[in-house]
């Protein structure tokens, strides 16, 4: 949950560090796509990730269920969306599509949701050849939340 405003109209928020309570130890992270959504699982106290699956689903309400599903086995305390922009800060299309996401999830799960700016992560999952790019990119949305609560 971003604390901060655009500097600009459209533009992404400028990096704040999330308050988020020290109980919450535990995190699932979501790189969105309208077709692959990358999961990954990490904790506070080891400030690591780890790349778990690729959920395949191109209809909101089979992604919902799928994570949802990975909520009740995996029992996180919280989640992490990657929300991407343009390389100039800029909303597009997807950023909608990700924020949306995350509002569904609130919504539905009763957990809370972090969002992350994951501009490049799929390039460098790529980059530090990922078999499942997605999830990847999940974990090193993930690792990027987890280093700004230290």
């Amino acid at each position: 949950m971003s604390a901060a405003a655009p500097a600009t109209p459209g533009a992404a928020p400028l990096p704040v560090a999330p308050q988020v309570p020290a109980q919450q130890q535990q995190f699932l992270a979501l790189d969105f796509g309208a077709k692959r959504t990358g999961v990954a699982s990490g904790n506070r106290l080891l400030g690591t990730a780890s790349p778990l699956t690729t959920i395949r689903a191109e209809a909101a309400q089979a992604r919902l269920d799928a994570v949802q599903k990975l909520v009740a086995e995996w029992q996180p305390d919280a989640l992490v969306i990657g929300v991407p922009y343009h390389p100039d800060g800029a909303a597009h299309e997807n950023t909608a599509r990700a924020l949306k996401f995350g509002r569904q999830l609130r919504a539905r799960l009763a957990l809370p949701v972090y969002e992350v700016d994951e501009r490049y992560t799929t390039t460098e999952a790529l980059a530090l050849g990922a078999k499942d790019a997605d999830a990847a990119a999940a974990c090193i949305i993930l690792e990027q939340f987890l280093r700004s609560l230290a």
